[in-house]
């Protein structure tokens, strides 16, 4: 029904390149910028005929890694051309696979910086699509079929010149990004095919954190390499109710591979159950870990075990203390600091190396940029990467660094816990208040923080909300940090705030909210649950698409609207899904509490 609807649609309502790229042309003065990159939330949208960054990233991001971001994109599209086809006849490789993931991951917002490092992911990339090329030609040979002419394809025929610098193959990349995408196909086209891949993206950073745990699925796989293969073939004749079945489709297979994530960390670490966990430190020298992976934390509190190291989580870490696999180690002491935005400050406090896991890092001071370190895909020039396993370097900068001179205020704590096994496990309870009037509404508020003051809406919401006695707030991700100080209490003793986890265990909420409707005999758009959602970058767009894939309605969306959501694009979406943008938060409230 939606690709039928979209494709009736898109003749009248979507403007077609033939029409609209002199004039989108003529807006930009025909002149490519230094970069356009509008992936995130932060993107720059002062001008409406150009929206995005173009001189340099409000992420920090320079135009020379834009463009070698886009470069590796290309790339992997081409790859995925011979993956795909490989794939149809019954050979695949897991070397792809991985690779594909963890390079992908790379190109999200404020993971890596570091242009040395996508020259490396280029190589590798350039290497194994030579490999996929030789894997699609040897299935052919053996299954007696003809291969495809796939060369005039340019992302399957782009190859790595190790004799240009970052600078040159910043500049191919630019010719396969945005800008070049939407003088080709128009605004529309390019926003529908950015969200395709800003989808697949996100579902592969959560793919590669399961896959870390030993968690897989070979149809995940074969989809990214079908969606990158269909995305390197996109022109000005592709319908856009296919991009748009795609997109609705990653939202799906994100849905899958945030579910393996669940089991992953359970299977691993164990079942996540309410704990109050510490927010001010202990005396003693310190180490403070930051991002989202919980193996890289379970990997260096082995390490530390038997030291006087306390271990302390940052931003969307909190969730580890609920685990009792890692909870288990004497030296996790406890949270500090807030959301990732405010890293420049609590980085600089606090006396003792930090280590990124992931996503989010910001430029760092020079005060502390010495005892910095990044794991994985994570990366920033100059500052030390941690190959392999071993947390040593970590080690002796802990024991070089001062500590915490006194322990702080041992009242300042924050219950968290609250995975869907702990809330289903209330679920007898909690839907019989909700027949007796005790709950009248949930609302689900999360999704990602940042620095917009736009995002002080979400606060001024869970205050509102405050002053009702029947509402209970549901919270993950890092959008956490707006709300959990604003809903003390409970209500006949089910908190007025549940934290569900990390943006990772999306899974999670999902799963409650399926157990709520089966209980009630409804469908989620039929319970007493409105979802406010707080989108940063390109995870929050892969669970987006998961609920739209979901059918779920009526999700209010903020702080401001995706840059590579055009207009007609908005309209769109709105129809099928009464996708909202966020307005005043009592307004909002109030228009809530009437289920709408």
């Amino acid at each position: 029904m939606l690709r039928t609807l979209f494709t009736k649609t898109s003749a009248a309502s979507l403007v077609r390149p033939s029409t609209s790229v002199r004039a989108y042309a003529a807006a930009a003065s025909a002149e490519a910028p230094a970069m356009l990159c509008y992936q995130c939330q932060q993107t720059d949208l002062s001008n409406p005929e150009l929206p995005g960054c173009t001189v340099i990233g409000n992420c920090g991001k320079t135009p020379e890694v834009a463009g070698l971001q886009d470069l590796l994109i290309h790339s992997l599209k081409g790859t995925s051309v011979y993956a795909h086809r490989a794939r149809q006849l019954g050979a695949s490789d897991p070397a792809i696979d991985a690779f594909t993931l963890r390079s992908m991951f790379s190109t999200l917002t404020n993971v890596n910086f570091d242009p040395d490092r996508f020259n490396s992911f280029l190589k590798e990339a350039d290497q194994l699509k030579q490999s996929a090329k030789a894997l699609y030609e040897k299935a052919c040979r053996e299954k007696n079929v003809t291969p495809e002419a796939l060369e005039s394809n340019p992302a399957a025929s782009w190859r790595f010149d190790a004799t240009k610098s970052n600078e040159e193959l910043s500049a191919e990349g630019l010719d396969h990004g945005v800008f070049s995408r939407k003088l080709e196909l128009g605004p529309d086209l390019t926003g529908l095919h950015e969200l395709c891949v800003y989808g697949l993206k996100g579902l592969a950073a959560y793919a590669e954190h399961a896959h870390k745990l030993g968690k897989s699925d070979d149809e995940v796989f074969a989809f990214i390499h079908r969606a990158l293969s269909d995305l390197a073939s996109t022109s000005v004749a592709t319908p856009a109710g296919d991009l748009l079945t795609l997109a609705l489709e990653c939202g799906k297979y994100n849905l899958r591979v945030t579910q393996l994530l669940d089991e992953a960390h359970r299977d691993k670490f164990g079942i996540p159950g309410p704990i109050s966990v510490r927010r001010s430190p202990l005396k003693g020298k310190c180490v403070l870990v930051t991002g989202h992976d919980m193996k890289d934390l379970h990997d260096l509190l082995s390490q530390v075990e038997g030291t006087d190291i306390n271990v302390y989580t940052h931003g969307e870490m909190m969730p580890a203390h609920s685990y009792p696999g890692l909870k288990k180690f004497k030296n996790l002491a406890g949270h500090y600091g807030s959301a990732w935005q405010n890293q420049k400050t609590d980085f600089a406090r606090f006396p003792g190396p930090i280590v990124a896991t992931s996503n989010c890092i910001i430029e760092p001071r020079k005060s502390y940029k010495h005892r910095l370190f990044t794991r994985d895909v994570t990366g920033w020039p100059g500052a030390q990467h941690l190959t392999g396993n071993d947390y040593g370097p970590v080690i002796r900068s802990a024991n070089a660094e001062s500590g915490f001179a006194e322990d702080g205020d041992a009242s300042d704590t924050i219950t968290v816990g609250f995975g869907h096994d702990a809330i289903l496990g209330l679920a007898d309870t909690v839907i019989q208040m909700v027949k007796d009037g005790d709950i009248g509404r949930f609302y689900l508020i999360g999704g990602c923080d940042g620095a917009h003051g736009e995002r002080s809406y979400f606060t001024d919401l869970a205050r509102e909300i405050a002053k009702r006695d029947d509402g209970v707030v549901l919270s993950l991700g890092c959008g956490k940090f707006r709300v959990m100080d604003e809903l003390p209490g409970d209500i006949k003793g089910v908190p007025k705030y549940l934290d569900v986890g990390q943006c990772n265990d999306s899974y999670g909420a999902v799963k409650i909210a399926s157990a709520l409707a089966e209980a009630f005999k409804t469908d989620v758009n039929g319970l007493p649950l409105s979802f406010m959602v707080s989108w940063f970058e390109q995870k929050a767009v892969a669970v987006l698409l998961t609920l739209l894939h979901l059918n779920v309605k009526g999700i209010r969306i903020g702080p401001t609207l995706p840059g590579f959501v055009t207009p007609n694009m908005l309209a769109i979406l709105q129809k099928e899904f009464d996708l909202k943008l966020i307005g005043d938060a009592k307004e909002d409230l109030a228009m809530a509490l009437q289920g709408k």
